[in-house]
Order: C-alpha cells, then structure tokens, then sequence
C-alpha cells in the first residue's frame, strides 16, 4: 500500500528541511523548476529538479526543496501510506 499526492510550489518557494519517521518518498517532477537537497549519513547532494526527473526520499534522508523562477509541480508516492501523525516529519536543519 501506497499513497500519492500532488502539490506545487510558489516561484522561489522553500520548504522546511525535514526527515521521514516511518515513510520513503518517489518524487516525479511534472512541471517548473527546482532544487533538492538531500542528506543521508555523512552523504549530501543537491539535484536539479525539470519536467521527467524522478527522484526517491530514503527513510530517515533530510530532505529540502525549493522552487525555481517557474514554480514547482510534483506528484509524489510514499511507501507505507502517510501515517495520521504529526510527529513523520522532524524539522531539522538546511542549506536553505
């Protein structure tokens, strides 16, 4: 089981730097532009977001993202379904 969502960000729009309690991501970029900052271990990377990039979300990889000049669109799957707590994402720190 799986659960899938859709958003889009703001041109220039950044979210907060989070980690994953119990759920690993598979983003597809459908539109616009942006950046994603990803950190697993001792391990970071930071990849360039366009239309036909897809990209996964580890368990317990701090993540961050922002939009480019033409916003964001992405449609998103996590594995198990996203938990009705509010405790999944725990804020951490950056790159931006």
């Amino acid at each position: 089981m799986a659960s899938f969502a859709h958003f889009a960000l703001e041109r220039d729009q950044v979210s907060r730097a989070v980690a994953h309690a119990t759920v690993e991501e598979i983003w597809y970029v459908v539109g616009g532009s942006g950046r994603m900052w990803r950190r697993q271990g001792t391990r970071a990377e930071v990849t360039d977001l366009a239309p036909g990039v897809c990209l996964t979300i580890p368990l317990g990889t701090a993540f961050q993202f922002r939009a480019g000049a033409d916003g964001l669109t992405v449609v998103a799957v996590t594995t198990p379904p996203w938990p009705e707590s509010d405790a999944e994402a725990a804020l951490g720190p950056g790159p931006w």
